[in-house]
């Protein structure tokens, strides 16, 4: 979603505003621009497209000062053009937002009424034109940005600079996240902590409803009742946060050969390896639960869909999931004896954020899995397990998958612990199978190679068939969502089950068939249904293990071969075809890995 930074400083602002609004693109966006404080007077340029369109106006009408905003924007409102690009100005006043103004047509209204003209078709540039009237009725900047946070609905992250006003800068925060960043002289807003790292490590996270006035010398904050209140000054390790490609092509690629070891990382915050058994940071007793409700969006929900059969099939506990946009409007009664997990990589993402509120203070427990422990989902639950898998930067979501995966697989062999579904003798085998996940995922990252050539070929299809069965088949709705991400291939994936209830319409000699199937109990019905794709001409990608491939390759287009493993870590093991076929087959096709058309990394926003 749309990046913010601001700063109100004591070296030129826009060489700083730029570096950080690069270290904001993996939020994915379509259009930037920048606002400063020159002796008082305001200037801005914005550009549509990637930064270096911003840079290369920069280059030839540059901004002097040492306050100003800058934003990357994620149309929602308005075709993403120069003008519903920000910041939005009006009079003495622009803005910065990520987010939604929910009643910005009644706002509108109402301004154009009095005789506004709009320059935008952006619910953003209502904030700054009815925050630039209050002024104008004679109410100081602070004063005026009170009255219009009054007047807002929706979910937003807000900038305000003033002309006239070098050491004032207003900042935000109601349902998107907002940091302060304190230096030496200087103060600084921004999105998250990644974006201020190479500013600061000092960082105050704002609070649902909070709003701050910030001069060079500090912040001072208020709550959405307009009362002030002191919030954490936080050290944050910068070391943490410093991203860099390396020597990889793209985040992504990067990412995925990262997932040895972060699983790893995170694996070893679980397991107590003397023990070989399950080791939890945090109190959570499974034990007297009816049932447990997930809820996640994107990928997460799949590795929601794969935690169900784990917490069904081992700790033989009803597992309902849920995609949070649904669940939070379907308001599902809940009796009280529910645990309730709610999994996302940012922690902000806004559906999953509203389902936990709905849910809090109605469940027995409130558990959040997420990558970032100041976001707003870990504040808000009861407890927060983290992830571990470092900054994620590519948009597709890829060594947070295993690492959700690898944290809700530990949750799931302590949950059948404390309900005796298994004995220490079956969770050691299962804390074993799972302690040996990495080096497995590492050994199926050696056939990239196999994958790079299977999608020179599925770069040419409009439409591939994803199949799977049991905990594989969430990978092949996974597998179907990376293609269709990253590359804009129609893709789809099924239970392999389900294959005579309707897809196998769709089969023919132009519409390959990715089937996952390890050689485990269900292996032979899901060769049964390979087998009919083949009768019909169907061009399978067979992806197995050496015996599955030994048993069920002939006919098949391709076989890629994976190590053997225990069915319970098969789901991650098998992400790695899922991300990689999808990585390769879009460089076939020349679209952005890292940023792919429409998509954004954090939704903030409905």
């Amino acid at each position: 979603m749309c990046g913010i930074v601001g700063i109100l400083g004591n070296r030129p602002a826009t060489p700083v505003i730029m570096e950080t609004l690069h270290r904001l693109e993996y939020r994915g966006y379509d259009s930037a621009g920048i606002a400063t404080l020159d002796e008082g007077k305001m200037q801005s340029r914005r550009a549509v497209g990637k930064l270096s369109e911003l840079e290369t106006l920069l280059a030839e009408q540059p901004l002097s000062g040492t306050s100003g905003i800058g934003h990357t924007r994620w149309a929602t409102h308005g075709a993403a053009n120069v003008e519903n690009a920000h910041p939005h100005r009006a009079g003495t006043v622009a803005v910065v937002h990520n987010g939604i103004i929910e009643n910005f047509r009644e706002l509108r209204d109402e301004l154009t009424a009095e005789g506004v003209n709009f320059a935008s078709d952006t619910d953003t540039e209502v904030v700054a034109q009815l925050c630039a009237r209050y002024i104008a009725a004679g109410k100081t900047p602070v004063e005026a940005a009170a009255a219009t946070l009054a007047r807002l609905q929706g979910a937003f992250a807000l900038g305000f600079l003033f002309e006239g006003e070098h050491d004032l800068m207003i900042a935000a925060r109601r349902g998107s996240p907002l940091a302060i960043g304190h230096g030496t002289g200087e103060m600084f807003i921004g999105s998250d902590a990644l974006a201020l790292a190479p500013l600061t490590n000092r960082i105050t996270y704002l609070e649902e409803g909070d709003w701050a006035v910030l001069t060079r010398t500090g912040a001072e904050i208020f709550d959405a009742l307009g009362n002030p209140v002191e919030r954490e000054l936080r050290i944050v390790n910068v070391d943490q946060v410093m991203i860099d490609k390396g020597s990889y092509r793209h985040f992504m690629a990067k990412e995925i050969h990262e997932q040895p070891s972060v699983m790893a990382f995170a694996l070893s915050h679980y397991l107590n390896p003397e023990r070989t058994a399950v080791s939890l940071p945090v109190e959570i007793d499974f034990s007297g639960l009816d049932r447990l409700v997930l809820v996640a969006c994107g990928t997460a929900f799949y590795a929601c869909n794969v935690a169900k059969y784990w917490f069904e099939q081992i700790a033989r506990i009803p597992v309902e999931i849920d995609v949070a946009s649904e669940f939070r409007y379907r308001e599902p009664p809940m009796s009280g004896r529910e645990g309730a997990i709610f999994i996302s990589q940012s922690g902000e993402t806004a559906d999953t954020l509203a389902a936990l509120r709905y849910v809090r203070g109605k469940a027995a427990h409130v558990l959040a899995v997420v990558n970032v422990p100041e976001s707003s989902i870990s504040r808000e639950a009861d407890a927060s397990l983290q992830i571990m898998a470092g900054p994620e930067i590519s948009v597709a979501s890829t060594k947070a998958f295993t690492c959700q995966l690898s944290v809700l697989a530990t949750l799931a062999i302590a949950a059948a612990r404390q309900r005796d579904a298994i004995d220490a003798t079956g969770e050691t085998r299962l804390v074993k199978a799972l302690t040996g996940a990495p080096q497995l995922v590492a050994q199926a990252i050696k056939q990239e190679p196999a994958m790079e050539a299977a999608s020179r070929d599925l770069a040419k299809a409009r439409d591939i068939l994803f199949l799977g069965r049991g905990p594989l088949f969430p990978l092949a709705l996974e597998g179907a969502l990376k293609l269709k991400e990253l590359s804009y291939i129609h893709a789809e994936g099924y239970p392999s089950g389900e294959l005579k209830h309707g897809p196998i319409a769709l089969i023919d000699d132009s519409v390959p068939v990715i089937v996952f199937a390890p050689s485990d109990d269900l292996f032979d019905k899901t060769v049964s249904n390979m087998e009919e794709v083949m009768a019909r001409g169907g061009k399978v990608l067979l992806i197995t293990d050496e015996q599955g491939a030994e048993a069920a390759s002939h006919g098949t287009w391709r076989t890629i071969v994976l190590p053997a493993t225990d069915p319970f870590v098969a789901p991650m093991v098998y992400a790695v075809p899922a991300q990689l076929l999808a990585y390769h087959t879009a460089l076939e096709k020349g679209t952005d890995v890292d940023q792919p058309r429409n998509l954004a990394k954090s939704v903030t926003v409905e």
